[in-house]
């Protein structure tokens, strides 16, 4: 048997229990076979239009589990595709046809997406070894409007030509392999890069770790970020993205993304296809654009806003006692700290200015998060709480502003985990510590 035929037979097995049968296949180069079936199966859950192609090569498993996931990939493109034409409709164009450069090409994931934006793509990328793998894999994704060069970024830079789009996802961890939180401290430093990013692009794309603080970062970039992308995927910010652009001049606006784990970005590729091709995308991207309102589709929700636009909002004219829903924001709005925004967009008014949960008279459609019914609400009197939980077993028990942890409250409530009762712990902006007995509707 082959390396080849191995992983095919047997990339759906453990791969623990096939390094220790190595001894039954001496043909096979066991360390190569598993590090692409762990890659596969990798693939499988984070890039399924990757692993329904055939033939694609897989880097160690490590660089799988910290590449980028298919929906945050696809929500790139689209992005890239949204401003690839407002450039190009520009009275400024010079540009016969669109290009963009990846300076920072890695495995190649959010470059096998952002490419299908251009008419032409370079992937620069310092490691032979990726350039290798990515060049194999390109054609098999059904992309052929790329180059691969293998340089270094900021040498590439010196002699890059205007580009459409410069794609950046700098290095987020130092020479002693700890994560980095500062703009300046990622490597290339974009920061001392930026004339040359703005005189060589007509836009920027950056990718950050959702740990940056992006207002500093915003800061750092002396005016030339447009728009500030928050996106996370099944409840976790999951990346951080900065347009930067000295051509294109407009008010900064921040677009809070939720995806669901799976769903497609809303990229405008087509749905169900074999393989990852240019030649699938959509000719109208679906990238809602309307502030303050949540996307129609039902896989990704936006909520955009304008940083420092409204006063911030007064405490609860709800009593949290007497209110029959509650509202949780999901996390990329979390990470903005959009709250009064929200607040406003919706109709909902905080608990307090800490507690970043809300309260509403009636339904509230499309909330940017999960919404609840209340049921119940409760201080931590012990006779109040025999009567609110009689018949309680298990709940989904969250604090927010509260003296007590998850776990100091559920060992204090005696209940288990799970269940359909969520339990929110919080403290009014009449500093009552309360519980509010819910169920999730929305």
């Amino acid at each position: 048997m082959t390396t080849a035929e191995f992983i095919q037979e047997y990339r759906e097995k453990d791969t623990r229990q096939l390094a220790l049968q190595s001894a039954r296949f001496p043909d096979v180069d066991m360390p190569y076979a598993l590090d692409q079936i762990k890659g596969w199966q990798t693939a499988r859950r984070k890039l399924p239009t990757w692993a329904a192609c055939d033939g694609i090569v897989y880097p160690p498993h490590l660089s799988m589990e910290q590449c980028s996931s298919e929906p945050t990939a696809q929500y790139k493109l689209n992005l890239a595709m949204e401003w690839a034409r407002r450039v190009e409709s520009s009275e400024l164009r010079v540009e016969s046809s669109s290009r963009m450069t990846d300076l920072t090409g890695g495995f190649g994931v959010d470059f096998s997406f952002t490419s299908c934006a251009f008419a032409s793509a370079t992937y620069v990328e310092r490691n032979a070894q990726l350039c290798r793998m990515v060049e194999h894999n390109l054609p098999l994704l059904g992309i052929d409007n790329a180059k691969v060069v293998c340089a270094d970024a900021v040498d590439y830079l010196s002699t890059l030509d205007t580009q459409t789009m410069i794609f950046l996802d700098p290095a987020r961890r130092d020479q002693h392999g700890a994560k980095t939180v500062m703009l300046a401290d990622c490597t290339p430093d974009v920061v001392q890069l930026l004339p040359q990013l703005l005189a060589k692009s007509r836009f920027t794309m950056l990718k950050l770790s959702p740990m940056l603080d992006w207002h500093k970062a915003v800061e750092d970039l002396q005016g030339m970020v447009r728009e500030v992308h928050i996106v996370s995927v099944g409840g976790e910010c999951k990346e951080l993205l900065l347009v930067l652009s000295e051509e294109i001049e407009s008010e900064l606006k921040v677009f809070c993304a939720d995806l669901e784990a799976g769903g497609s970005g809303e990229a405008g590729l087509s749905g169900g296809s074999s393989s990852h091709s240019c030649s699938g995308l959509s000719s109208e991207p679906s990238f809602p654009r309307t502030p303050s309102s949540p996307s129609a589709h039902s896989n990704a929700s936006l909520f955009v806003y304008t940083p420092g636009s409204l006063r911030p909002a007064p405490n609860s004219k709800l009593k949290t006692q007497n209110s029959k829903f509650l509202h949780e924001p999901n996390a990329s709005i979390m990470k903005a700290g959009c709250f009064d925004e929200l607040a406003a967009a919706y109709g909902v008014s905080p608990v307090s200015r800490n507690s970043h949960l809300f309260l509403s008279a009636e339904p509230v459609d499309g909330f940017p998060g999960r919404s609840f019914s209340i049921e119940r609400v409760t201080t931590l009197n012990k006779r109040e709480l025999r009567q609110v939980l009689a018949g309680i077993e298990k709940a989904n028990i969250a604090t927010r502003n509260f003296p007590l942890s998850v776990a100091e409250l559920r060992k204090r409530l005696k209940l288990k985990d799970g269940g359909d009762v969520y339990i929110f712990a919080t403290t009014t902006a009449e500093d009552e510590h309360l519980l509010l007995i819910s169920h999730k509707y929305q």
